[in-house]
């Protein structure tokens, strides 16, 4: 549901109401309170949503069927094979172009490290390789406590983006 509903985005404030204002406005303190006031306030909220994560699900139910065995093994291979390559020998290159600008050395992260969230490390910190767009994926739940390098693919390269 989760998936569907961040897909159909059935849930974002344009659809069933701004829920952080909203419980704030809500002069009661029981759930069936809640629940009378809110529907009240967002007539056909719920059924909107409703209608929108359904749709999604739909739409997954339909490119299920599609899905065979083939598709599997090409996906593994590209997430295995090439995208591992790729990706850690991007990293590799980001650490060793930040490392040489601030007159450091590098390593990449042990797989214990990576375990915590690590990718490498410039001199004696530690440091995690994030696209620039994870700056703006506010609903990520994980935490990083350490400093992130930045990096967006352009046609002629990597550019790289640090503060520390």
């Amino acid at each position: 549901m989760n998936l569907a509903n961040q897909n159909g985005q059935g849930t974002r404030p344009r659809v069933v109401g701004q829920m952080s204002n909203l419980i704030q406005e809500f002069p009661g303190r029981k759930l069936e309170e809640w629940e009378e006031w809110y529907k009240e306030r967002q007539p056909g909220a719920i059924k909107n949503a409703t209608d929108k994560i359904y749709k999604m699900v739909e739409n997954f139910k339909e490119a299920v069927q599609e899905i065979d065995r083939r598709m599997v093994k090409e996906w593994v291979e590209d997430l295995v094979i090439l995208k591992t390559f790729m990706g850690l020998r991007f990293q590799e290159a980001i650490l060793r172009k930040v490392a040489e600008q601030k007159s450091e050395t590098y390593r990449l992260a042990t797989p214990e490290e990576e375990s915590k969230g690590i990718d490498g490390y410039i001199g004696y910190t530690p440091v995690s390789i994030k696209p620039v767009t994870y700056e703006y994926k506010k609903s990520l739940v994980e935490e990083i406590s350490i400093q992130i390098i930045y990096y967006e693919k352009k046609k002629d390269g990597i550019v790289v983006y640090y503060d520390f």
